[in-house]
């Protein structure tokens, strides 16, 4: 019989530079059970030297395109990174189908990145459930800076805020006025501005848009810079890496970054106790009387806080 590495096993031939142990571990995180949860204890340990940068957006703002050319960049300096592309879940299979691991392929050969698709799994803000787990993981394998690319699904783009450490929204010429802006949430988000597409018409007149609403945002000591790139290219690509440089020694020199990693975690813990909790909950509820409530709020017979009642009435016992 073939033993089986265990969570630990691979965690340390990870760091040694075994890919193929580093993408098993990257599946139990996103498989779920009590190899994450090795995995993830063994990786807390080991994990805490890397900065994140998300990188999120609308759709079809060419953020893969732009991120692509970032990796190129930031190889051209000789330093490794990882990349962890959220896409829309399959309704089929629960696996990413945008493929972003295809449009950036031309780094495939290359042994200091790292690129995984993870799938969202109908999770409405863009980044799976074991984003924050497999974002330490990587840290843990000795990537010092991990780029999270979310799916672009609207105002619930905000989450990509709570998984990085510096977030780059990335917009179009033509993107929209305030109002648009400020009611999808970017205004709050982001750390860094990036008018991609830049040689289309429009992207001087959107630069001066977002400067506009910066003018009337209070942000406190730090001003979003707004970068021009064109990510096809790979034109402006240095300057946004130079602004999240920029953005990192401000968040390090003020003491902002240990803060927004401190609340990072503890919402990480109010989502594991939610989803215990969650679990605990159904694996005790008994089937037949759970088929039968359904049944009722489905006929309309039952609302659903009584219903939440009848279920739970057990636990209260």
């Amino acid at each position: 019989m073939v033993r089986v590495p265990t969570p630990e096993e691979l965690l340390q031939a990870a760091r040694h530079g075994d890919r193929g142990a580093l993408a098993r571990l990257l599946s139990m995180v996103e498989k779920g059970g009590e190899g994450a949860h090795r995995a993830g204890r063994a990786a807390f340990e080991l994990a805490g030297d890397a900065y994140t940068v998300g990188i999120t957006g609308a759709p079809g703002a060419g953020k893969s395109t732009l991120t692509s050319a970032l990796v190129a960049h930031v190889r051209s300096t000789g330093t490794r990174l990882a990349v962890l592309a959220i896409d829309p879940s399959s309704p089929y299979s629960g696996g990413a189908i945008l493929g972003d691991r295809v449009r950036m392929g031309q780094h495939a050969l290359d042994d200091g990145v790292f690129i995984r698709s993870m799938a969202t799994r109908g999770h409405l803000g863009g980044l799976a459930v074991a984003a924050p787990e497999a974002v330490r993981i990587l840290d843990a394998a000795g990537y010092p800076w991990v780029l999270v690319e979310t799916v672009g699904v609207g105002q619930v783009e905000v989450e990509v805020a709570g998984a990085a450490d510096t977030t780059v929204v990335v917009v179009n010429p033509g993107w929209g006025d305030a109002v648009q802006a400020n009611k999808a949430g970017l205004m709050e988000i982001a750390d860094v501005f990036v008018v991609n597409k830049a040689d289309r018409d429009g992207a001087g007149q959107t630069v001066k848009d977002i400067e506009s609403m910066l003018d009337l945002t209070s942000r406190g000591r730090w001003r979003p810079p707004v970068v021009r790139a064109v990510g096809t290219t790979g034109e402006g690509a240095a300057d946004l890496w130079d602004a999240v440089a920029e953005h990192r020694r401000h968040v390090e020199d003020t003491g902002e970054l240990a803060e927004r990693r401190r609340i990072r975690l503890r919402e990480e813990l109010d989502l594991i106790i939610d989803r215990r909790l969650r679990a605990k909950a159904e694996s005790l509820l008994d089937a037949s009387d759970r088929a039968e409530v359904d049944e009722a709020v489905d006929a309309g017979r039952l609302d659903p806080w009584s219903a939440a009642d009848r279920l739970l009435a057990p636990l209260d016992a």
